[in-house]
């Protein structure tokens, strides 16, 4: 008997160590796949809605522009960035980032006419390279959007809104240190800066020559009441 048992013992053995290891694959297999990692690159995929985003505005975007550009189907689209407005949002975040750095750094100017230096050559750079489309994204955007795209519209409004106040309080800031003038109206011209950064966006989309915007550039610092 006891010689038998072994002989079945030896038998069993394998078959159920075959088993274990058949549902530990199938295990493992199920676990990959679902932690399988997407076969494109998210941020390259993201730089690529940005510039058709940035080229078309959002609603003459459609989802085949996007998916082409960026090289993924509409699923993949959906499943890494959501819809197309989380899309947006995201390319937003992108360009703010990258493209509108020197909003940023031009706020640390040690005066108000070093500000609005920085600033306008920051929008001369980008607006006369070869490398970017035309125009300012923001800008396009708040105004070619519809009553159906009135959730985007505000939000690029609510985003250009504080950077406008971030750039009154640096020039109340320049004002009481002595840099502008007693009397100056600061959201006065500030509105005027803001006007003259939104022209040369739309100037250079309308085909403006570099020569032209410098010009601009040139004429506003001349003005300029501060030092």
């Amino acid at each position: 008997m006891r010689a038998q048992a072994t002989r079945i013992q030896s038998v069993d053995i394998p078959a159920r160590d075959t088993y274990v290891l058949s549902v530990m694959e199938c295990v493992v297999q199920r676990v990959c796949s679902k932690g399988r990692p997407r076969e494109f690159d998210v941020d390259e995929a993201l730089a690529a809605a940005l510039r058709v985003f940035w080229s078309k505005g959002y609603e003459a975007a459609s989802l085949t522009d996007l998916t082409e550009a960026m090289g993924i189907t509409r699923p993949s689209l959906y499943a890494a960035f959501g819809n197309k407005e989380a899309l947006f949002r995201k390319a937003l975040d992108l360009y703010e980032r990258e493209k509108l750095a020197y909003i940023g750094e031009a706020l640390k100017a040690p005066t108000s006419r070093a500000v609005a230096e920085r600033l306008l050559r920051g929008a001369l750079a980008m607006q006369t390279s070869d490398c970017e489309p035309k125009g300012c994204m923001r800008v396009l955007t708040s105004v070619g959007c519809s009553p159906e795209a009135e959730s985007i519209r505000s939000d690029v409004m609510a985003r250009r809104q504080s950077s406008q106040r971030a750039l009154c309080d640096r020039m109340s800031r320049a004002k009481e240190e002595g840099d502008l003038p007693e009397g100056t109206d600061v959201e006065g011209l500030c509105a005027y800066l803001a006007a003259v950064l939104g022209g040369m966006t739309i100037q250079a989309g309308s085909g403006a020559s570099k020569a032209q915007l410098e010009g601009l550039v040139e004429t506003t610092l001349r003005m300029w009441p501060g030092r």
